[in-house]
């Protein structure tokens, strides 16, 4: 355990190198990130640097920045993004980050494996019925089409042991398959398309606006992981490391307030949040226009999280169980 922890802490300095601003509450990207939440913005506004990754709903977040959301609250937000969910916990757990969002998996692995993580708020939910935002593709003449039919083939994921693949597990053993049977390899999201129609994979599981392109290209949708698995499973949450939440009882209120302001709001204004995507990420109008969100909630869906962590345990991506209501800030 201790050479796990040595490891991801001393990849927080590769992590803060990698770090670079793509939005501000401030003139600075920078100002915050060092001074955290002993520094003040001009009129008293406490400085926060939250880690985010360059995904569509991360936009939820310029959103409140922009709606002045976060300052009527205190607080003068700098983001900063990441490349993965993983590579942000160092940097959160060294307090090179104040708070970042993330897939709350790998915030539940860190802290099984003595991390000091604590989730804040919720942040983004899968759809728990009609048309999701991640879902298993297939070429429409490839013979599968159920959960079952996975077994002995291999379906891409853009990282292993993550919700990708817990989620597939668990959807094929519900189907009545051995999930051990399920082969898996890693591939990046832009890259499946291309590699499925080649026959280099059996499967891809793609969140938009992959999926629906993909769809729309003549392939066949298996199902939705996520709403098979689990309902409503949450694909995002806010977090922050146990100091910064003990040192600073007051930031931690006053960002809770306003991330449950923001996202409120960013759920009711999807087109609004959609409108920032093409400078806020480079994704083209059209395709944002019409992408399909996640849910934006701040609430903690215990019961969600309590249920990913039991399957944590049964596929072993942890040895024991993550205590939720302990690692969440109340």
């Amino acid at each position: 355990m201790k050479k796990h922890l040595a490891k991801l802490l001393a990849g927080g300095a590769i992590a803060a190198l990698a770090l670079t601003g793509c939005a501000s509450g401030s003139p600075s990207g920078s100002s915050a990130a060092t001074e955290g939440a002993s520094g003040s913005a001009g009129g008293g506004l406490k400085d926060v640097t939250v880690g985010v990754l360059s995904i569509a709903p991360s936009a939820a977040m310029q959103y409140g920045i922009d709606e002045g959301i976060f300052k009527a609250h205190g607080l003068n937000v700098t983001l900063q993004p990441g490349t993965g969910g993983a590579a942000m916990l160092p940097a959160v757990s060294t307090g090179t980050l104040n708070f970042a969002v993330g897939n709350p998996l790998s915030v539940m692995t860190a802290a099984t494996k003595g991390l000091d993580m604590k989730i804040v708020t919720g942040y983004s939910d899968s759809k728990a019925e009609s048309d999701d935002i991640n879902g298993v593709v297939v070429k429409k003449d490839s013979g599968i089409t159920s959960w079952k039919d996975l077994e002995g083939k291999t379906t891409s994921v853009n990282a292993l042991k993550t919700q990708g693949d817990l989620t597939i597990m668990q959807s094929a053993k519900l189907d009545g398959a051995d999930p051990a049977k399920l082969k898996f390899n890693e591939m990046p999201f832009q890259d499946m398309e291309a590699q499925l129609e080649r026959g280099n994979t059996d499967a891809i599981w793609l969140p938009e606006p992959f999926l629906s392109r993909a769809l729309a290209a003549g392939n066949t949708l298996v199902g939705y992981p996520n709403q098979t698995a689990v309902p409503g499973l949450p694909t995002m949450v806010t977090f922050s490391s146990g100091a910064y939440v003990k040192d600073n009882p007051e930031v931690v209120a006053d960002f809770k307030a306003a991330m449950e302001e923001t996202l409120a709001k960013a759920e009711a204004n999807g087109d609004a949040v959609r409108a920032l995507l093409p400078k806020f990420m480079g994704m083209d109008a059209a395709v944002a226009e019409k992408l399909k969100m996640e849910t934006f909630d701040a609430e903690v869906k215990t019961s969600q999280l309590q249920e990913l962590g039991k399957l944590m345990v049964e596929y072993k991506f942890v040895d024991q169980e993550p205590d939720v209501a302990a690692m969440t800030v109340q």
